[in-house]
């Protein structure tokens, strides 16, 4: 069995101490005087400063030290957090993905300016003497006290921690940083070199450390091993703050057991108080990390893959057994073929199940967006989430993240007004940008959604006449008027800028939703604002489908999309041909003869059926010759000869190994739609 790779593991890991710490970041904007907020960031980037170190990620350890060392003084009251050291840790965070996922790349002066900036950030505005310029490399160093500590430290690790992945000298290296330090190495337990172990660690220290800092500032550097190790740590002595620093910088013989004043004694039963106390909680932190990671097992995405591809070819044999079975007198064939298909349907669920992921894993990201747009627009927004725990397929969610970039960022670019225009027309200041997400049947609808402007029709019509997109003159409907946003190259921007101008972003989107056989809903009204929903699958994997006949073919319906089924008689089609509507409950709804539009060549049947498929609001009729029942349907994907046939959005494999096309439902209702305007335009 392959192990992982443990720089790919530590990757993934850092993949998530950068969420966690960006999110922290964002609330922080909101909330600058929240301490658990900036407790969270600075135990994020210990976290990755500690683990980056320990798998040879040296370069991002010494940048990743400097924000944490700036956060720890904001954490202990030193300095404020304000915007500006959010931004230049947002700022700084960026470096260190790129830390992460090219350790090896020449990144330049890259570093050197970001520390630069969160010095600045620190230190404010006041000027230092050039007497007593800061090193670039230690910029936010903290200023020493006029007071410091002596601690004794003794501590010994598990056996099995270097295999484990923990790195003792990286313990000892973060000592060395809280001061001066002198450190005793006990080998007593070591054992003979005919039965050790090289990966085994029998080694304990005994360090002494004179320090300004609290005794908190030492527990945490054991905050993550905490839960395994034996540690004791002591005071030794405690400096008057009259006395110079250079006074204790000996260590003190631990021989001397000189009488310890009142005045010590007083101070030293409530530090011991307060280190059992934090020693308790950093306890129960770990044993709550340990229970947080045996209830999550962390899989490989290609693996999940795999497994869906084996699910799939079983329902695919399952459908074979089963169509055997029915053929079959034979009772016991029958009744396993039975138990196998509920089987392999639990099966199917499970499997969906586990490739489902919340929304809301999508809505994070654009938090970071909105923050930096709003920075380089001077626009003040607001991003509203909802429905974050709707789950989608992930393959759904990582083909999205692209389109909806560009949709947010159209929003507040081209929607969105300045502050100054969105008082003169009497709103807020503050511009809304809603994203949303909600399951409708076998879809997700996303909806972005914003209170600006508007899109000016007459600036779309006017750029799609001058592109040659329409005639001019020509009449559209609404709906399709605004759709031209989506045309290759179209953009109504007065001028190219880093947000827009190339009209290259909403064709992105249009391409990708469609290739996810999904459709896109867009409203606006002049002053309002704008919505636009994309209609996306749950899964790309295996759906329900309705099996239906047309002719001699077999194809399959996404039954997610099926509303209801009639019978068409062979007068009532005659009656309707030149018209190709009926009437449903008090409403025309036009259909589609699929015999016509697939040109079989064969003869009606006598008995024919209308599907009622919808989109939204939108109905459709298809007329079919048979309604075979419904099918677990494995999607295959068409090849690459057959990309632009816009009726069919896949194929599957049918128990008796024909091949049944899936159709497009968002494509059939669309061409209905517009054959029912033409029958009306012609009325």
């Amino acid at each position: 069995m392959n192990m992982p790779d443990p720089v790919a593991v530590f990757r993934t890991e850092a993949a998530e101490l950068f969420e966690q710490i960006e999110s922290g970041l964002l609330d922080l904007t909101h909330r600058l005087n929240d301490k658990d907020q900036i407790d969270a960031v600075f135990r994020g980037l210990h976290t990755l400063k500690g683990s980056g170190a320990m798998f040879g990620f040296d370069a991002l350890a010494a940048f990743t030290h400097h924000c944490e060392t700036a956060f720890d003084r904001v954490r202990k009251g030193e300095k404020p957090a304000t915007s500006e050291l959010v931004a230049a840790v947002l700022a700084a965070q960026d470096h260190m993905r790129a830390l992460v996922d090219r350790p090896t790349d020449d990144h330049g002066d890259i570093g050197e300016v970001l520390l630069a900036r969160l010095r600045c950030a620190v230190e404010g505005d006041a000027q230092q003497p050039a007497s007593v310029q800061p090193n670039p490399a230690v910029v936010v160093a903290e200023a020493p006290k006029s007071g410091s500590n002596t601690w004794r430290i003794r501590f010994s690790l598990p056996v099995n921690s270097m295999v484990n992945g923990t790195n003792p000298l990286g313990l000892l290296d973060e000592l060395r940083d809280l001061g001066e330090c002198k450190v005793l190495v006990n080998t007593s337990a070591v054992p003979s070199l005919d039965v050790l172990v090289p990966t085994d660690l029998h080694l304990s220290w005994d360090v002494t450390l004179t320090t300004d800092q609290p005794r908190s500032a030492i527990d945490d550097v054991f905050i993550f091993v905490l839960d395994d190790m034996q540690l004791d740590v002591e005071t030794v002595t405690e400096v008057p703050v009259a006395e110079p620093v250079a006074a204790v910088s000996a260590p003190v013989p631990s021989t001397v057991a000189a009488p310890i004043p009142p005045v010590t004694m007083a101070v030293q039963a409530p530090v011991a108080a307060a280190a059992t106390t934090e020693r308790e909680t950093a306890v129960s932190n770990a044993d709550n990390r340990q229970a947080k990671a045996a209830e999550n097992v962390r899989v490989p995405a290609e693996r999940l893959d795999e497994l869906m591809d084996r699910v799939g070819e079983l329902v695919i044999a399952q459908s074979r057994l089963r169509q055997l079975a029915s053929a079959s007198m034979d009772i016991q064939l029958r009744s396993v073929s039975e138990e196998i298909e509920r089987l392999s349907g639990e099966l199917r669920d499970t499997m969906m199940v586990l490739r489902m992921v919340p929304v809301g894993s999508l809505f994070g990201r654009f938090r970071r967006l909105v923050h930096d747009l709003a920075r380089e627009t001077g626009k003040v927004i607001e991003l509203v989430t909802e429905g974050e725990t709707t789950e989608v397929d992930k393959t759904v969610i990582e083909r999205l993240a692209d389109p909806l970039v560009h949709l947010v960022r159209n929003s507040i670019d081209h929607g969105l007004e300045t502050p100054e225009e969105r008082r003169a027309a009497g709103k807020d200041e503050a511009g809304k940008v809603l994203l949303s997400a909600r399951q409708a049947g076998g879809e997700v609808i996303i909806t972005i959604k914003d209170d600006g402007r508007g899109i000016n029709r007459d600036r779309v019509r006017a750029k799609a006449e001058s592109s040659g997109l329409i005639q001019p003159g020509a009449v559209l409907s609404d709906q399709d008027l605004l759709q031209l946003i989506f045309a290759p190259g179209f953009s109504t921007a007065a001028q190219v800028t880093n947000l827009s101008g190339r009209g290259v972003g909403m064709d992105v989107v249009k391409k990708t939703v469609e290739a996810l056989r999904g459709a896109i809903d867009v409203t606006s009204q002049t002053g309002e604002g704008s919505e636009v929903s994309l209609r996306i699958p749950l899964t790309l994997a295996i759906i329900d489908g309705l099996l239906v006949r047309v002719g001699t073919g077999r194809y399959v319906i996404p039954l997610s999309a099926v509303e209801e089924c009639l019978e068409l008689s062979l007068e009532e089609d005659l009656r309707s041909r030149g018209r190709s509507f009926i009437s449903l409950r008090d409403s025309l709804v036009p259909f589609l003869r699929l015999r016509d539009l697939f040109r079989t060549g064969t003869k009606p049947d006598m008995h024919q059926k209308v599907v009622v498929i919808s989109t939204g609001t939108e109905r459709v009729g298809m007329v079919v010759d048979q309604i075979i029942g419904d099918h677990q349907t494995v999607i295959k994907s068409m090849s690459k000869l057959h990309h632009d046939v816009a009726t069919f959005s896949g194929a599957t494999i049918l128990g008796d190994g024909s091949v049944a096309l899936i159709l497009d439902v968002a494509h059939l209702v669309a061409a209905g739609q517009q054959q029912e305007a033409q029958v009306r335009a012609a009325g």
